[in-house]
């Protein structure tokens, strides 16, 4: 038998494993600057590009794709060149992901910040960028695919299942979800609208945890967690179980984001029982994990990277119990919209992906640099600071979470709220805040300790780039199937009709659930009231997006005996029509917006954006004092009118011709509205004076950015009349 020599690549590994430092350090101190601006509103006052909702999608992207994904790279390229004993198939390849993945990372930390987003959770990037991503993860399929037709070892262990299902999954969801129609080099339009978009974007968000957080972590579990423990893997038939019905079932639960809104009931349902179903596979796999470590639990109690695997796997399976519990109908009611998902969000993120990364990092750098560990104590240190900064994180987001449902819900014996003002809940909860802050606080002190551990145990070692290795040949044998070989035996050793396999069995529930939607057009009943936005009011649409708004605010009133009361009537699916992209939202730490139109005047709008305080004792809404002050550039607006008729909305013609009159007809009106004020009347006269006795330009109030958001806001929910009794 032929036995070849060849190098396994270190050095692609090396680079994700620095770059997953790095940005996992971007990434936290992002959520952690985010964590004090709860409890220090005006923490960044004055400063854009760092206000909140510019910074939360930067958070969540920095800690999903850069910090988790360069993990999952660096993972992927060290197991899969040795359970496959071959090296990668392209070095070029393998840089250009590299190189490609910190591009589009560079150019997210500098595009959120400055306003351009789609405002769809965990795919806020614009166009280009979505181009870029799709570019990148295809050199990335198209390495893996490569290196298994080259590879020396003839079955695929179940990790390799699992990058390619993570593969060709995360390429249909970015695709399909990124459907959008550009306006300009940093504008688009989702080609889908309000509840479509709303059903398509969930699909793709549940799934993009799914395949992206979970389907690629289970196969690093898979390889890394025996290699730790020293200890083959618990049951070979659980792992096959464990993984189809993991892939198929997971792709249909993404509606559970959806309940009790105006999604069809149907797509609900189904999202539900699905959710329910993936109990089974995730908890399979959560057991084969931590029963792959019998035998090994005297090493868990001395060696830290195992601490860290059995929290990473205890974290799953904890996650992935309550993901079922919080789709079913009457625990969504209560944990949708506040801070109990948060800490949901949280345990995955913090205890599944981040200490099965640490764990991994903890495992591969002695290994690479062919030294030991500088420092087991500061391992255990980093254990122990991080284990109590998740337990100070979540505890109180659950505590925050059942305080604001039940506050939310609480009516007196004649029928009124309890709180009928919102705030009342802000401030109920502030004291857990503070413990959350406190425990992302440790958790970043625990990663930094680790970086200082890596980087001395780096020093000492030795550089080895590529690493050689031997292995005998693959022969070639027969196509079909052997005797005595079953059917899994033989699609192990077929990565073609594997990975075909596997993206069949996805695409059933994605196709089942979206394409009634968007092509039977009665799922979504419409609403000859409901008209398309003017161009002012479009316009300020897209300043509600650029500054993030959506992060804080729904725009969704589910048929509740309390939402009703205190938001007014509830949403109906025909009243989003026209909405690219839709702006449900999916947390509350302010009031739902839906009905928001002709409830204050234009006055407090104005006062609440400069001031939130002087107009809402108690808000932790920071100000926006940017929008009165800058003017707005509308000279798009023709350009978004005609995107938005290619998407099916009736404008017309003239409508679009006579944008710019129309638009300045609004603006004057809001701004004569604004003079009712005498405090704003002054105060505007006496800057109009002091810059024409200055000579500096002027900008009139018409023009300013904060009308066109006043635009929008007033037209919220006014398309339909509700008779009171």
């Amino acid at each position: 038998m032929e036995v070849q020599q060849f190098y396994y690549d270190n050095k692609i590994v090396k680079k994700f494993l620095y770059a997953t430092m790095l940005w996992g350090v971007v990434g936290m101190l992002v959520g952690l600057i985010l964590a004090f601006m709860f409890l220090f509103p005006n923490l960044t006052d004055g400063i854009s590009w760092l206000s909140f909702g510019r910074l939360r999608p930067l958070h969540t992207n920095a800690v999903i794709f850069a910090f988790v994904g360069n993990a999952i790279f660096a993972g992927v390229y060290y197991s899969t060149q040795r359970l496959l004993k071959a090296r990668m198939f392209s070095d070029a390849l393998s840089n250009f992901n590299f190189w490609g993945w910190q591009a589009i990372i560079v150019a997210a930390a500098v595009t959120l910040p400055l306003g351009y987003s789609t405002s769809k959770e965990y795919a806020e990037l614009e166009w280009p960028i979505d181009i870029a991503i799709a570019v990148v993860w295809v050199a990335f399929g198209w390495n893996l695919i490569g290196t298994l037709l080259r590879r020396r070892q003839r079955h695929m262990y179940v990790a390799i299942w699992f990058y390619l299902a993570t593969f060709v999954t995360v390429a249909v969801l970015h695709i399909f979800n990124s459907l959008e129609l550009p306006v300009s080099a940093l504008k688009s339009y989702s080609v889908y609208a309000g509840v479509q978009d709303a059903l398509v974007q969930w699909w793709y968000g549940h799934n993009a945890v799914a395949f992206f957080l979970t389907t690629p972590f289970l196969g690093l579990m898979y390889y890394f967690v025996p290699k730790a423990a020293d200890r083959p893997i618990y049951s070979y038939r659980l792992s096959i179980v464990h993984f189809w019905s993991l892939i198929f079932i997971y792709i249909w639960a993404g509606p559970h984001h959806l309940l009790y809104t105006s999604l069809p009931d149907w797509a609900q349902n189904l999202g539900v029982t699905f959710s329910v179903m993936l109990i089974a596979p995730s908890w399979g796999g959560m057991i084969n994990g931590l029963l792959t470590l019998r035998g090994a639990w005297d090493r868990v109690r001395t060696n830290p990277t195992l601490k860290f695997m059995v929290v990473a796997i205890t974290g799953y399976g904890m996650a992935t119990f309550e993901g079922p519990m919080l789709s079913l109908k009457n625990v969504n009611a209560i944990a949708h919209f506040s801070d109990w998902i948060i800490a949901h969000v949280h345990v995955g993120a913090l205890a599944w992906n981040g200490f099965l990364t640490f764990g991994m990092i903890y495992w591969l750098v002695p290994k690479m640099f062919k030294t030991k560990l500088h420092s087991v104590p500061m391992a255990n240190l980093h254990f122990w600071i991080g284990t109590l900064g998740i337990i100070l994180y979540a505890l109180p987001m659950y505590v925050a979470g059942f305080t604001q449902a039940l506050m939310w819900k609480d009516f007196n014996p004649d029928g009124t709220l309890v709180y009928g003002n919102f705030l009342e809940t802000v401030n109920e909860i502030i004291p857990m805040y503070w413990m959350r802050a406190i425990g992302g606080t440790m958790f970043l002190v625990g990663m930094i300790i680790m970086i200082v551990n890596v980087i001395i145990t780096i020093k000492k070692g030795s550089q080895v780039e590529d690493e050689l290795a031997e292995a005998p040949a693959l022969t070639k044998v027969s196509k079909r199937r052997v005797l005595g070989e079953t059917f899994h035996t033989w699609l192990e050793r077929k990565p073609v009709q594997l990975t075909v396999l596997a993206t069949i069995t996805i695409l059933i529930g994605g196709a089942i659930q979206i394409i009634p939607t968007i092509l039977v057009k009665s799922n979504i009943p419409t609403i000859t009231s409901v008209k398309p936005y003017t161009p002012l009011e479009l316009e300020g649409r897209d300043l509600y997006i650029r500054e993030g708004c959506v992060g804080c605010h729904s725009q969704m009133i589910r048929p509740f005996r309390s939402e009703v009361e205190r938001y007014g009537e509830y949403s109906k699916a025909g009243e989003y029509v026209y909405d690219h992209p839709f702006l449900w939202g999916s947390k509350r730490t302010g009031p739902d917006l839906m009905r928001i139109g002709g409830k204050y005047s234009d006055n407090w709008h104005l006062n609440h954006m400069y001031d939130p305080q002087s107009t809402s004792s108690g808000s932790i809404m920071p100000a926006y004092q940017w929008l009165i002050e800058n003017e707005h550039d509308r000279s798009d607006v023709q350009a978004k009118m005609e995107a938005m008729v290619t998407l099916g909305v009736p404008y017309t013609e003239e409508d679009i011709a006579n944008a710019p009159a129309h638009m300045a007809a609004q603006a004057e009106q809001i701004e004569k509205n604004l003079y009712s004020d005498p405090d704003f009347a002054k105060s505007y006269e006496d800057s109009k004076n002091q810059a024409a006795a200055s000579g500096e330009p002027f900008v009139q109030m018409r023009d300013r950015e904060i009308v066109s958001l006043i635009a929008y806001l007033q037209r919220l929910g006014t398309d339909i009349k509700i008779k009171e009794n």
